[in-house]
Parts: C-alpha cells; structure tokens; sequence
C-alpha cells in the first residue's frame, strides 16, 4: 500500500465535519471581498456604473472604467492571497513548525535582495525577469534557512528555525540596503515595490502568475496526503512508505515556487500565510488534505480585505497591503509565539 493511501485511510474517519459549513461561509466572504473591492476605494463606484462595468463593455464612463481597472487588481489579489496561503500551509507542513511562513523565514528577503541586485547590476525591469530573479533568491534563502537551523542537537526545531530566518532577513536586509542607498535609480525603482502592493496589477501580470500558480497549488494538493504522514515523525512517516527527503523537498519547492512569484509580481507581502493557516487549522484541524485547499481560500480573503481596507484607511490615497498585513500579522505572531509555546506540529 503506498503512502498516500494509507495517509488517507488513517484520516478518513477525521474527516471535518463543519468543512461544508466553513466553506460556505469562506465562498460568501469571498464573494463578499470580491464585490467590496470592486466598488469601494477613493472613488465608491454605484450599483448601475458597476453592472456597466462587468456587463456592459460599450459603456464608456468613468465609474465603468474604474470597474474595470479593479477587475485586475481583484483577480490578481484572490491570486497572490491563495499562493501565499497554500506556501505559508506548506512551510509549516515541511517545517514542522506552527509559525513558519515566507516571511518569517526569511524567504521574502531573499527574493528581494536578488531583485534589487538584478535592479542595480542586470537592469532588468520587466514582471518576467523580477519572477526567475525572486524564485532563484527565495530558494537560496530557504536552503539556508533551514541548513543553519538543522545545526546542532535536535535538528530544525521551530525555535531554531524561526531564530535563523530572522537572523537572515535581518542580514539580507542590510545587504539590500547597502546596494540601494549609493544608488538612488534603484532605491525609486525598488521602494514601491519593497513595501508590497497590489495596485499595479495588470492583466500581463496576472497571465505571468497564473501557470505558476496552478503549477505549485497541484503540488500542493498531489503532496497533501503523504505530508499528513510526515506530521506523525520521519520514523512513522518512512514505514508508510514516504520517501520524507523527496517529499520535503518537492513540497518545500512548491511553496518557494508560489511566494517567489507572489513576491516578484506584488512584492515581499508578510503573514498572509501565517494567519490563514493557522485561522483554518484552528476551525477544521491539522488534516492537509483540506487545510491547504481552504488556506487557498482564506489567504485570498485575507490580502483582499487587507487591500481594501488599505484603501480606505488613507483615502483619497492609498495605504498598501503589505503594511495593512504586517500590521495584523505582528500582534498575531506574537500571540500565537506565546500561547502555543512554539511547539513543533
């Protein structure tokens, strides 16, 4: 009997039984999330402007045009909010580590020191060269990461891990620092995106993104049952027949994959995969088989919110997601740190 057929034979029987119930309510929210950032910003959009706008593309007033102008920055939002869901549900799964997420191991920063460096010494400026530019300094960052943390008595500990990726951000963000501040071309290019926004989202950007994002959610899913059994111990998981070196690091790719290019595209946006993750666990249990689909759906929800409350907090301007994210998630890690003690999964 091979792995994911005994993973899911042990869990059959722990199957959630409010799933149905959470994924309504999370569908309505999100429907709920889609109209509200279509309609709501610096210029709050009327019913009739927002039917003309979807529905009616002869239509050339400047309400419709603004329907239109959302519609991308929505689908791109949903995008970005459910690739750092499923990465932030699969660092924890690969971690063992209840608050891992991109931008607490210092995934994020790495992505952004090789984009500025691409900025700085390559010239690039296009979404095509900042995403294999992110992916490559993403992945670099979270096998480092995870090398230091493994050092020593007790292998990766979540302490010992959330230790090192702070350590490295914190390292990483000097360097990117250093290369911005002698060259003031860069620092313009480079500080509207370092702060993470979705307000640029164009339609090229979202056909970029999305074969990453199917590419890395079927990952997710397929490595699903198999990380179900890794969360019982590298002892249990190898006697059911997972091979826990390949899964790790075909599912740690995965989740690099998605936050390299949500971070490429959108910037370096924190603790979206942390608070959906963990909001699902806490509702429907550790079962990843439908943590990673709904923390798709909660993280969409998350960032979208976030985007639009970003919107009108600073109206008639804008205050961008990424700093309405950290300033949620940061009190929330905090919580989370001391009440559960960092335990690993």
């Amino acid at each position: 009997m091979n792995s994911s057929s005994v993973s899911n034979n042990k869990l059959s029987s722990h199957t959630p039984k409010n799933l149905m119930i959470v994924l309504m309510i999370c569908l309505v929210l999100l429907t709920v999330c889609v109209l509200a950032s279509l309609v709501l910003g610096s210029r709050p959009v009327r019913f009739n402007e927002l039917i003309d706008g979807l529905f009616h593309p002869d239509i050339d007033t400047y309400g419709a045009n603004v329907v239109r102008k959302r519609i991308s920055r929505t689908i791109f939002s949903l995008f970005c909010g459910a690739a750092l869901g499923v990465s932030g549900s699969l660092m924890q799964a690969v971690t063992r580590n209840p608050i891992a997420d991109p931008s607490i191991l210092g995934v994020n920063t790495g992505a952004s020191l090789f984009v500025v460096c691409g900025i700085a010494f390559l010239n690039i400026s296009t979404a095509n060269q900042y995403i294999w530019l992110a992916l490559a300094g993403a992945a670099i960052t979270a096998v480092f990461v995870f090398g230091i943390g493994s050092m020593g008595r007790g292998g990766a500990t979540p302490i010992k891990l959330v230790l090192a990726g702070a350590a490295t951000s914190a390292a990483l963000s000097s360097l990117v620092t250093a290369i911005m501040i002698p060259r003031s071309y860069v620092m313009d290019q480079f500080r509207f995106w370092q702060v993470g926004s979705v307000g640029s989202a164009t339609w090229s950007a979202i056909a970029t993104f999305a074969p990453f994002l199917i590419i890395g959610i079927l990952i997710a899913f397929i490595s699903a049952p198999a990380l179900n059994a890794l969360a019982l111990g590298d002892d249990v998981a190898t006697g059911l027949g997972v091979r826990t070196g390949i899964l790790r690091f075909i599912a740690a790719l995965a989740g690099v994959l998605l936050c390299g290019v949500t971070t490429a595209l959108a910037g370096p946006i924190g603790f979206v995969g942390l608070l959906s993750t963990h909001v699902i666990r806490l509702i429907l249990g550790p079962d990843l088989r439908f943590v990673i689909p709904m923390s798709a759906l909660s993280g969409a929800i998350i960032l979208t919110v976030s985007d639009v409350a970003g919107r009108l907090i600073a109206s008639p301007g804008e205050l961008e997601v990424g700093v309405v994210t950290a300033f949620i998630g940061a009190p929330v890690l905090i919580i989370l740190a001391m009440r559960s003690k960092v335990h690993s999964l």
